[in-house]
């Protein structure tokens, strides 16, 4: 695939990103692609490997190696190599519903677990999945087909994020009727109000859902399920109901003075400032509980990056960024094998954007948070932090991170964004729907199926496996999909 050679004579190369300086300036996305000529060099480094690792999506050692959507990698390297971007469209859209997310948002699975990074860089699978995508947009080759039949069935999507979007988008080609309940203001979930704009451009989002609209799906907005509409209204009305409310019952930090004003849970305050920038078409700038001062980030992953970035672009005075494990290794341990995911250190843009503007890295580890400290009036002035060491369980040889005795030290902090990852479901949905939910408050279903314990109701994406990937969520959403449709019509011929 590709050119036989072309891992041998290219280096791999990305496209340009605008400077630190620059960028911050706005929410813009930032980061270009490589001219078509570059960007087919990129494309032949895909070598003849054999055995596609990139493509796998399987789970090794509990992570998961290579992309979930099992997109034909190799294929689609070798006719971007070739110039023949339309038949790399087509080859990508047949396992793929949104491309135009995943080129933007993923951690590219596909590039951890290819057989070119096993020695050397591994190929550009991310930005050249970006280039066939933008490629098919520019030249009018995105289409969503209206179904010429109908079946008479209707479906109805709880959730408007990658999951519910991508089996609405199934369904609807189908010739089901589809109807899609979102409970905020604008369709998308996180891809809307929990990824910041300079990282997914919303206007992306707006460009997919016209398509769908055109094509038959029907968005109601506004419309919290389990509060403002009854469960049992969907059930009298649909012949199927998906849940794709995703996994939105964020961890907490129970500590003494939680209680203090000024401490908000990320993707809520993600989410407003996306809905603030968007209401005033980005002329205003929603800086007023954040410029000018101190900000502690309550995790290390991708959404305290995001906060991270979201910060210093809203005038900061300074930003730190808590995250209680060690700090990872810069290269591959012995124990952490290609194609396992690999646990390396990762500096993201938030954290180069915070190295720019205040001279070190944001993120300080093995450390938490063991008291917030509030004024007179109940306000954040500040956070006593606590380090913490990692000590093995002799039974379990699991490791727990305890807090080292006399390590206390008091920072200032006028504001806390907790982004310590989610719990699950919320409680109000599943239990109005009346399903069986899992240890983690998951919904529960049998292994391999996405069918609850009620009748004609099934389940994608975070709402069934947990916290993860807009890739898994996108997968889950076409498995579910599937399932649906197998229910009502008594087999499938979605891919």
């Amino acid at each position: 695939m590709g050119k036989t050679t072309g891992f041998l004579e290219y280096e791999r190369k990305e496209g340009a990103v605008r400077m630190e300086q620059e960028r911050v300036q706005d929410f813009r996305e930032f980061h270009d692609r490589l001219p078509r000529a570059e960007q087919q060099k990129q494309a032949a480094r895909c070598m003849d490997c054999g055995i596609p690792f990139c493509q796998a999506g399987v789970m090794i050692s509990g992570m998961a190696s290579g992309c979930p959507l099992h997109n034909l990698v190799p294929e689609i390297n070798d006719l971007v190599y070739r110039g023949r971007m339309a038949e790399a469209w087509r080859r990508l859209s047949v396992t793929h519903s949104f491309p135009e997310f995943t080129s933007r948002v993923c951690p590219a699975l596909c590039e951890a677990a290819c057989t070119c990074g096993c020695h050397d860089a591994p190929v550009a699978t991310k930005e050249i999945e970006k280039t066939v995508i933008e490629y098919a947009f520019a030249h009018d080759l995105v289409r969503e087909p209206v179904p010429p039949v109908c079946t008479g069935k209707r479906v109805a999507v709880v959730g408007s994020g990658p999951a519910g979007l991508a089996a609405a988008q199934l369904l609807n080609r189908r010739g089901h009727e589809v109807t899609v309940y979102e409970r905020k203001d604008r369709p998308g979930g996180l891809l809307r109000y929990g990824i910041p704009n300079m990282k997914l451009d919303k206007a992306v989002i707006d460009r997919r859902v016209k398509l769908m609209e055109q094509a038959g799906v029907r968005f109601v907005l506004n419309a919290d399920v389990g509060r403002t509409v009854q469960p049992g209204k969907l059930m009298e009305g649909y012949d199927a109901v998906i849940l794709a409310c995703g996994a939105s019952q964020p961890r907490d930090i129970q500590v003494p003075g939680r209680d203090a004003k000024g401490i908000h849970f990320a993707v809520d305050f993600l989410g407003s400032v996306t809905k603030q920038l968007l209401d005033s078409d980005f002329k205003k700038l929603p800086d007023r509980e954040v410029k000018g001062r101190d900000v502690i980030v309550i995790g290390g992953g991708d959404t305290g990056n995001d906060c991270v970035g979201t910060c210093i672009r809203l005038g900061v005075k300074s930003v730190t960024q808590l995250e209680m494990m060690p700090k990872p290794a810069i290269t591959r341990l012995p124990s952490n094998p290609w194609p396992e995911w690999p646990r390396i250190l990762k500096t993201d843009y938030g954290q180069e954007e915070a190295i720019w503007k205040f001279g070190e890295d944001p993120r300080i580890y093995q450390t938490t948070v063991s008291e917030f400290v509030k004024d007179r009036k109940g306000r954040l002035k500040g956070a006593i932090l606590v380090s913490l060491e990692p000590v093995k369980n002799d039974a379990t040889g699991r490791i727990r991170m305890v807090p080292v005795e006399g390590s206390q030290k008091e920072v200032p902090a006028q504001l806390v964004l907790i982004a310590a990852g989610f719990l699950g479901s919320e409680a109000y949905v599943t239990e109005s729907f009346g399903v069986a939910v899992d240890g983690r408050t998951n919904v529960k279903t049998d292994a391999g199926s996405y069918a609850s314990s009620r009748d004609k109701v099934f389940t994608a994406g975070d709402m069934h496996r947990g916290q993860s990937l807009v890739v898994w969520a996108i997968a889950e959403g076409r498995n579910a999909a599937r399932a649906v449709d197998e229910m009502l019509m008594g087999y499938t011929n979605l891919m």
